[in-house]
């Protein structure tokens, strides 16, 4: 139960942190487009140096230490990146949500408000960062969860922020648009301990789990992220933050492993 209950609680700091990013929605209502596309890629960079060194790298690490040759190993990360893509794939075709720039997608009907279209968009968005976090905590060792953790809890909060400020622009009060932020991180720990509680069963579920995690998470960059920062036309600026946020998460995970 120590795996499941660090990947539940590190999860948990993480997804929190998207309601301390919207903090600063108490003083202002506005950011300027090149800071939000700075923000966006920020959180991309993060996402995606996570993806890479956090649980692609160690996933394959995991699958060779169960005994598997490196190609193997390769095909087994592979194979689980394209079920993490599939499933967050077939989530944005049948869960109703709405995007502040993509507008609607899903199976959306009148019975929903557009407010809790906006979650919907951003738990879809936040479940595979909760899972990441916990399966990094799979093989119980602090050390190599920890620096996952602290990086999707860097990307949450101008995640927050940018979520906080776009629904103050809608119009919504301080009040809503912060709970949104939160309520929309506290989907995290859910993901932490489904994580945590596959890669308990066995060690020979953890490289299977990261590779999973991985994919999911390569999907929301690569769907969500990238495709949001060209819309707002902030190109470089965008860029600039995915580079700021792929050093830092680096960083992170070479300094804590």
């Amino acid at each position: 139960m120590g795996t499941i209950y660090l990947g539940t609680i590190a999860s948990l700091g993480a997804g929190l942190a998207t309601a301390v990013g919207a903090l600063p929605i108490l003083f202002t209502a506005h950011l300027s487009q090149k800071w939000q596309g700075t923000l966006l890629g920020l959180g991309g960079g993060v996402m995606l140096a996570a993806t890479a060194f956090s649980l692609i790298v160690p996933g394959k690490e995991a699958a060779e230490g169960l005994g598997y040759s490196q190609a193997e190993s390769a095909l087994v990360v592979s194979i689980g990146m394209i079920v993490g893509a599939c499933l967050l794939g077939l989530m944005h075709n049948y869960f109703p949500h709405e995007h502040f720039q993509q507008g609607r997608e899903g199976k959306v009907t009148k019975n929903f408000g557009r407010l809790w279209l906006f979650v919907i968009a951003i738990t879809i968005h936040n479940f595979p960062e909760g899972l990441a976090v916990g399966v990094g905590f799979g093989d119980g060792s602090i050390s190599h969860g920890l620096p996952l953790a602290l990086g999707i809890a860097l990307q949450n909060m101008p995640e927050g922020l940018v979520v906080a400020l776009a629904l103050r622009e809608l119009n919504y009060s301080i009040k809503y648009a912060w709970g949104v932020s939160l309520l929309t991180g506290l989907v995290e720990p859910i993901g932490g301990f489904c994580g945590a509680s596959i890669v308990n069963f066995g060690q020979s579920f953890l490289p299977w789990g990261m590779a999973i995690a991985a994919g999911s998470m390569l999907f929301v960059i690569v769907d969500e992220i990238i495709p949001e920062i060209d819309r707002k036309s902030i190109a470089q600026e965008g860029t600039l933050g995915i580079m700021a946020g792929f050093v830092t998460m680096m960083f992170l995970d070479i300094t804590f492993s």
